[in-house]
């Protein structure tokens, strides 16, 4: 599966969201942005929260770390961890070239859908990333 980064959801803090529906339940899966891998640049480390975390919308569920900063990775929506893709911090380079395929992070089953309501579109993350950058 292929994702279409104008389809998905996007949060102030760079990650985006997948909404699906897996077995009954909306699932989120989240990642972080092409935006902020680029102005992270050179990536050395990425921290992983443990599968069964629970997470209000906004809590810090990891870390990314560069050679210039370190960056907290933020929950968008409140939930349970239902998968880690363990394999992304050996695979770091990874991130660069397919970032919302690859680069998903974390799985969330979503426990309050409100969070949702806060995400930007494509656009409207565009014209953040515009105005910061």
């Amino acid at each position: 599966m292929s994702r279409d980064k104008t389809k998905l959801l996007y949060a102030e803090t760079h990650e985006w969201v997948d909404v699906a529906e897996e077995n009954g339940q909306q699932v989120a899966t989240i990642g972080i942005s092409d935006f902020a891998i680029e102005q992270l640049n050179d990536l050395v480390y990425m921290e992983l929260p443990e599968v069964g975390k629970a997470l209000d919308a906004g809590d810090e569920f990891g870390e990314v770390e560069s050679v210039k900063a370190v960056s907290p990775l933020y929950s968008p929506i409140a939930g349970e961890v239902t998968d880690v893709h363990e394999g992304l911090p050996d695979e770091l380079d990874n991130l660069n070239s397919d970032p919302f395929n690859f680069g998903w992070i974390v799985k969330i089953k979503i426990t309050d859908a409100s969070g949702l309501e806060s995400l930007m579109d494509y656009a409207a993350y565009q014209k953040q990333c515009a105005e910061s950058g």
